[in-house]
């Protein structure tokens, strides 16, 4: 056999993941840097769960979406509704011209992104410090938390019902707070600790300030000070904090990465660069499509998809259900007949950590958006694991309409593992499978990703929804 000849083989047999670049156009590369750019606004002004959900409620609006009203009429073909689930979940609708019960088209991403988070009593004072007492939310490397500048947002609710919105220390010019760490000269026995303990969760205090209220007469004067400051600023007293909702998370900048500018750095890629291209793609449907269209943007994922406000919970499932009924039809109808991307990153390959990776499964940076048969780990442990059918209906929609794509896993079998909301969609029985980004430094305070993919995502979401 000749040289040319197996080579013509090879590229006829052999599955191999090469760099987008070599794929795309000048004008499709345009685009996707277009469009990461309202992504990269996107992901510095949406830090929390909350800010995307009022974010993506007021662009909505602005796009011609309503509030689903669940007692009207049956929805017609191109009507944009939508359903707010208590400020820090929505889901979009486009309905299609197909009955409801021919099944419907969900995109699910999450909007929460691993942080700190604040107790209940926070505020106290040690050695002329004032300090916030926090628990950490979602798997995180401690360390990677402290000596880095943090921002505060959340919410502040009172007993009369009012509440207030708090952002700090994102704008030039705003206080920041920071996790402090002992000094190298000192840190002999911190050395000793395990690499998990070399920060416990009960030393991430957060210094808040240090200035003492001028009255000798008192104990506590610095963390007098600073009550006394959002008291006057905000209208807040130290109870108040027992019904908020705060969250520290890292006053960065979202920046291009590299010379070239093809990678993009910031806090929240996990899982806001699949949410931005979910919503996005929904928005971008520009006429009624073969089937109803749904974007989830959900909450709580980093910690189970627990709670009233995660996908673990019944309200996408009443949602659907509720159109269904307008129809006349039974929620079961449309659910066997369903299909959903989740939309979720996957790890992508490091060369500088390459051990825990098996290389022929992992995810490459620039190589598409990923789809990832199944996660959990060890044995498959929580995972709904794609139909072998469904893998393949995805492989040649994405193909069939150059969508760049490929196949990945997370990690080493035994090296660790996770999971996304695809389980918690499977069991209503609809067919699941994640698609999302691959992203290098996954869950700390900076993640990096790339434009191609970021741009491939939001290709491969608006075929799903419309062809």
């Amino acid at each position: 056999m000749s040289e040319s000849k197996a080579k013509e083989l090879k590229k006829q047999l052999f599955y191999k993941k090469e760099n987008g670049i070599d794929f795309m156009t000048q004008e499709e590369l345009s685009a996707c840097d277009s469009f990461c750019e309202g992504y990269k606004s996107f992901l510095f002004s949406c830090k929390t769960e909350r800010e995307v959900a009022a974010w993506a409620e007021t662009t909505a609006q602005k796009a011609g979406f309503s509030p689903f009203n669940p007692f009207g009429e049956a929805l017609k073909p191109g009507e944009k509704v939508y359903v707010m689930n208590r400020g820090k979940s929505i889901m979009l609708c486009v309905k299609g011209k197909r009955p409801i019960n021919e099944g419907v088209r969900i995109s699910a991403a999450h909007i929460d992104s691993p942080r700190i988070d604040l107790k209940q009593c926070p505020v106290y004072e040690d050695s002329s410090i004032a300090y916030f007492k926090t628990h950490y939310y979602g798997g995180v490397k401690k360390y990677q938390w402290v000596a880095v500048p943090l921002s505060l947002h959340g919410r502040i609710c009172r007993n009369d019902g009012s509440f207030v919105d708090i952002v700090i220390g994102e704008k030039p010019g705003e206080p920041k707070f920071c996790i402090t760490d002992i000094l190298p000269h000192l840190a002999n026995e911190q050395y000793t600790r395990k690499p998990n303990e070399l920060i416990k969760g009960e030393e991430l205090n957060v210094v808040i300030g240090s200035r003492p209220f001028k009255d000798d007469a008192e104990s506590e004067r610095v963390k007098l000070n600073i009550l006394n400051l959002l008291f006057e600023k905000y209208g807040i007293v130290e109870r108040d904090f027992t019904s908020a909702e705060l969250e520290l998370v890292p006053a960065f900048t979202v920046d291009d990465i590299g010379f070239d500018r093809s990678l993009i750095g910031g806090y929240g890629h996990d899982d806001r660069v699949c949410a931005y291209p979910a919503f996005e793609a929904i928005l971008g449907i520009d006429a009624a499509p073969e089937y109803t269209a749904i974007t989830v943007l959900t909450d709580k994922e980093e910690i189970g998809s627990d709670g009233n406000t995660g996908l673990n919970s019944s309200y996408m499932k009443y949602f659907i259900e509720d159109l269904a009924r307008l129809e006349g039809f039974e929620g079961r109808d449309v659910f066997r007949n369903s299909k959903c991307l989740s939309a979720d990153v996957n790890a992508a390959y490091d060369p500088t950590w390459s051990s825990v990776f098996e290389k022929n499964n992992a995810s490459i940076i620039n190589g598409g958006v990923c789809v990832t048969k199944y996660t959990g780990s060890r044995g498959k442990s929580g995972t709904s694991d794609a139909s072998a059918e469904y893998v393949s209906w995805v492989k040649n929609l994405l193909e069939s309409n150059d969508v760049l794509w490929q196949s990945g896993e997370l990690g080493k079998v035994d090296a660790g593992g996770g999971g996304t909301v695809a389980m918690y969609v499977a069991n209503l029985d609809i067919d699941t499978i994640d698609v999302g980004v691959p992203v290098l430094s996954m869950h700390a305070p900076y993640e990096i990703v790339s434009k191609i993919d970021v741009y491939m995502a939001y290709k491969a979401f608006l075929t799903f929804f419309t062809k």
